[in-house]
């Protein structure tokens, strides 16, 4: 199947990135291999990551990514005896260089008809690490294994040429109605250099084209130890189409105290396509997470929405349970279930770094021109 099915973009077929509480078929996940990824605490996770596994697939299916037969054998002698259930679980031996799907994975799209797609982003591992090609190759694997049709976005540069995008899932949120979240530091500092010479108004262009995204609202700095520098999904969440969960922190002397409350500021003037006032819930931080002298990327706004489910970082903090409770009312009908974290954080990411969402529906014809007349 060719990368890129046709000239016209996703937008033009009538394609959106759906919000992240609307029904999924699956979740990603790939399996932990490495323990550079967590050096000195690497135990632990495997067993961390067979508990998030067996909480999922009581709800939705798994998709699960192993670099080979042995560690297949492994991860499902691990799940066997934490419970899950293994009929709930597909394995794909793919290999990977890291495990966090978020932003390496694919990001889905759906039409009104329940048709189903991805956009594959490029993937540079955070324009900071040199081995990114294993985990770059995993939307295509996707498509090719769903049936699905993809697109590669790309932007035109000044001297007629195009270049493929660079975006990871955790530096965007959608409300599913045409509003994405995302922040300034991580998508326009030319120190990233992600897309080096790519303007905000071709971002957005891109948003528009390839996710269905109407309107953009951008924030400035993310967390503090965040290794992403600036990823949504630590700072500010749509928990509904109008209402924006929002990391705070009251501590004035504390390195998130700034650049949170500038967020918040942001959010408040913001507004809905109709013109209206977004509702803000305020999450509040945990304390500082702190291992060998380096302050972690600690934050409760990296939960993961599931089928019935709601999954969210602790840290043996007081506002765990603070937090708990707002996101229980946040998603009502939804089992909101604190996952402990301090161990997992070690590698930088938490429980939306590691999964991605597929959203219901069937494949779309592979290419969906075929089946929509022209407009020339």
């Amino acid at each position: 199947m060719p990368a890129q099915v046709t000239s016209r973009t996703p937008r033009e077929f009538g394609f959106r990135m759906p919000a992240e509480w609307e029904p999924h078929q699956a979740t990603w996940l790939a399996w932990p291999h490495n323990p550079e990824d967590w050096p000195g605490k690497f135990q632990p996770i495997p067993w961390l990551y067979a508990e998030i596994v067996r909480l999922l697939a009581a709800h939705e299916r798994v998709h699960l990514l192993v670099n080979d037969a042995a560690s297949e054998r492994r991860a499902q002698g691990m799940l066997r005896r934490a419970g899950a259930n293994l009929d709930q679980v597909d394995f794909h031996r793919w290999p990977t260089d890291r495990v966090w799907l978020r932003d390496s994975g694919p990001i889905f799209v759906r039409n009104a008809e329940g048709r189903v797609a991805l956009t594959n982003w490029q993937f540079s591992a955070w324009a900071k690490y040199a081995n990114w090609k294993l985990d770059d190759q995993i939307p295509a694997r996707a498509a090719e294994l769903l049936r699905m049709p993809e697109w590669q976005p790309s932007v035109e540069l000044a001297e007629d040429s195009r270049r493929r995008l660079v975006l990871e899932g955790g530096s965007i949120d959608s409300n599913g109605t045409g509003l994405l979240l995302t922040t300034e530091e991580c998508l326009l500092s030319e120190v990233q250099q992600r897309n080096p010479g790519v303007s905000r108004e071709q971002l957005e262009r891109a948003f528009h084209d390839y996710l269905g995204v109407d309107q953009v609202i951008w924030l400035g700095r993310g967390a503090a130890g965040d290794d992403t520098h600036g990823h949504i999904d630590d700072i500010s969440r749509f928990a509904a189409p109008d209402v924006i969960v929002a990391a705070v922190e009251p501590d004035a002397n504390d390195d998130n105290h700034a650049p949170l409350a500038e967020n918040l500021a942001r959010l408040k003037a913001a507004r809905t396509l109709a013109g209206k006032q977004f509702t803000i819930v305020e999450l509040p931080m945990p304390r500082p997470v702190v291992f060998r002298g380096q302050r972690l990327p600690a934050s409760y706004v990296n939960f993961y929405v599931a089928n019935g489910l709601v999954l969210m970082p602790t840290f043996h903090d007081p506002y765990d349970r603070v937090a708990l409770n707002i996101l229980a009312q946040v998603f009502p009908g939804r089992e909101v279930i604190g996952v402990h974290s301090v161990d997992l954080i070690w590698g930088l990411g938490a429980l939306h770094c590691m999964t991605q969402q597929q959203p219901v529906g069937d494949p779309a014809d592979q290419d969906p021109s075929a089946a929509v007349p022209s407009k020339a």
